[in-house]
């Protein structure tokens, strides 16, 4: 008796899947609750696994696109599989020994020609095109006549006019060295997804970008003087993206603006940040979301961060954990880019960019000095932020990241 397995339901809008992988093949032996394939959604991958023990016999392809409730599978009760494989040797030495039989007629075929004499092709042509068969050279078994002979012949006339072009010096084409090679892949529904809304954002939001710079030497000070211990008390590393994401928590309060959203006719203000983290996947870029980052120390920042970036990276976060957020962080300076404009993150109306780290002269107090700087960027919708807010959320935050002290007395 064999059990269907079919695409389950994932999520409430989430209409239809696409089967990324299977981790089983046909005719594999499964057990009970083991994970059989890799579904993947518009916005997370899920797995497939075994209702029951048996041999799994695949319906749908890799690439397929799914329905909820669609047949992706059955298992078979029993190994009948098991037999399966062991005809394909019988039949490959079958198809061997097939061709071996066709190679020696044709062999055998090909000797019994004499010499000066066309096969029917070669003769076919050289009728064709009127040359009598003894003006041929052959160079087929025992000299006889082959078609591509043939073939020869008849091109032979054609070729004595080209002397006259002669005079007419051609270019000589370079040649092409190395493979020269394309490879077409299906998009995966979390790229479509990602192309579409970015493509809606910009065709459907008034967006801007302003730019700033920080001076990263008090936080990578702070980084220096206390990570040991940092690490040692919490279990977790001191780095940038708690401090800017506290510094992006406390900016919203001065500027609430930029972190609401707009609902048909109406803007939304949120008195909370849920803080979305953009996080760099094996399938493509996703954005889990800190929820409350506003209540949570530099310590719950990066815990929370870290355990984001592990799920991601195993293909584990669920869609309550990437749906919401009213800001979005991404950092490019990991990559190396040092200016960008970001593009916001739909529904929301705001998205800081960070960028890497590079020293630079600047002037301090009159004189010039070496520093680690980091331009930041700010990209906005204008329909609900204006510049004066855009401008001054980015200042604040700059503010911040230049006193982290600030941070710890909210000042």
């Amino acid at each position: 008796m064999s059990l269907e397995i079919k695409v389950p339901p994932v999520g409430e809008s989430i209409t239809e899947v696409t089967l990324a992988s299977w981790l089983k093949k046909d005719g594999d032996a499964v057990q009970m609750d083991e994970v059989i394939a890799e579904l993947e959604s518009d916005k997370a991958t899920f797995e497939l696994t075994a209702e029951k023990a048996g041999t799994l016999k695949t319906i749908a392809k890799e690439g397929d696109v799914l329905p909820i409730g669609a047949i992706v599978c059955t298992i078979e009760e029993g190994g009948a599989a098991a037999s399966a494989p062991a005809a394909t040797p019988a039949k490959e030495e079958a198809k061997e020994e097939e061709k071996l039989a066709a190679t020696t007629a044709a062999t055998s075929k090909q000797s019994t020609y004499a010499s000066g004499t066309p096969s029917p092709a070669a003769a076919k042509i050289l009728a064709e095109k009127g040359i009598d068969p003894a003006s041929v050279n052959g160079n087929g078994v025992a000299g006889r006549i082959t078609k591509e002979d043939a073939l020869n012949a008849q091109n032979a006339p054609a070729a004595a006019p080209a002397p006259k072009a002669a005079p007419v010096a051609a270019p000589t084409p370079v040649a092409q060295t190395g493979e020269r090679t394309e490879k077409r892949e299906k998009m995966s529904s979390l790229r479509k997804t990602v192309a579409k809304r970015l493509v809606t954002v910009k065709n459907e939001t008034a967006m801007l970008t302003t730019f700033n710079e920080v001076d990263m030497a008090p936080i990578m000070e702070l980084r220096a003087k206390y990570k040991d211990k940092f690490k040692e008390k919490y279990g977790v590393g001191l780095g940038f993206m708690s401090f800017f994401t506290k510094a992006v928590t406390e900016a919203l309060k001065d500027w609430p603006a930029v972190g609401a959203r707009i609902e048909g006719e109406e803007v939304v203000y949120s008195n909370y940040a849920d803080i979305s983290i953009a996080v760099s996947a094996p399938k493509g870029l996703v954005v889990p979301v800190i929820r409350n980052a506003e209540s949570l120390s530099l310590a719950g920042i990066e815990k929370a961060v870290a355990a984001l970036a592990v799920k991601a990276r195993d293909n584990k976060l669920s869609l309550e954990e990437m749906t919401g957020g009213t800001f979005t962080i991404t950092n490019g300076g990991v990559f190396g880019s040092m200016l960008s404009t970001p593009i916001i993150n739909s529904p929301q109306s705001a998205i800081l960019g960070m960028h890497n780290i590079i020293e630079r002269p600047v002037a301090v107090n009159g004189q010039v000095v070496i520093r680690p700087m980091m331009y930041v960027a700010l990209s906005y919708d204008h329909r609900i932020i204006d510049g004066r807010e855009s401008v001054s959320f980015l200042v604040r935050v700059k503010q911040l990241l230049e006193d982290p002290s600030r941070l710890l007395l909210g000042v």
